[in-house]
């Protein structure tokens, strides 16, 4: 039985973060036995990328997949692997920095029907590029992340969000930031000068 300190530790761990996502490891596990995903797997592992983020989450579409009568998970056409090779590697040196440790991604590449139905962008990089929406735990800080956007976002074409929900958004297909509202103007981010 949990101590009441152990309850109040959790809550406010939970605070003001969104809740993790049901789609875990044993619902991949039955959804990718009817999919194939080798050859994808196999791109990650050859271009040493496989386990910057664990499978199922990598593969997962968007939150709103129910809603949208989608399947929970979706892996990326062929020819937006180098996309995916690019986000990940983003990934990959943000946890060499020890900038971006610990995360969850709720969303990556996503069917143009089913980012449609999501209220996802005309021509969102999780459609026609990769992207990631990740959750930081509460305790996370985002601004070394806007720090690294700040000075090397340009070289590594990054794009970086945030929602209201607290999800981040992380991809490789344009240098450009954007906060609540969809503009840059609110970013926890600014451009430098």
């Amino acid at each position: 039985m949990r101590s009441a300190k152990g309850w109040l530790l959790a809550v406010a761990l939970l605070a003001g973060t969104a809740q993790a996502d049901e789609r875990d490891l044993w619902m991949f596990a039955q959804w990718a036995g009817d999919h194939q995903t080798r050859p994808f797997r196999e791109m990650l592992v050859n271009a040493r990328l496989y386990g910057v983020v664990p499978i199922h989450q990598l593969l997962r579409s968007a939150s709103d997949w129910k809603l949208c009568s989608a399947s929970p998970f979706a892996v990326p056409p062929a020819a937006n692997w180098p996309a995916v090779r690019s986000t990940l590697a983003l990934l990959k040196t943000l946890d060499t920095q020890g900038i971006l440790r610990e995360f969850e991604v709720v969303s990556a590449y996503r069917e143009p029907n089913l980012n449609r139905c999501a209220g996802g962008a005309v021509g969102s990089a999780h459609t026609r590029a990769f992207a990631v929406d990740i959750l930081l735990p509460g305790w996370a800080d985002p601004n070394p992340l806007c720090r690294f956007w700040q000075q090397y976002g340009q070289a590594w074409n990054m794009g970086l969000g945030r929602y209201p929900t607290g999800r981040i958004h992380i991809d490789t297909a344009g240098y450009r930031t954007w906060g609540g509202d969809g503009s840059a103007g609110s970013s926890f981010c600014v451009k430098p000068k």
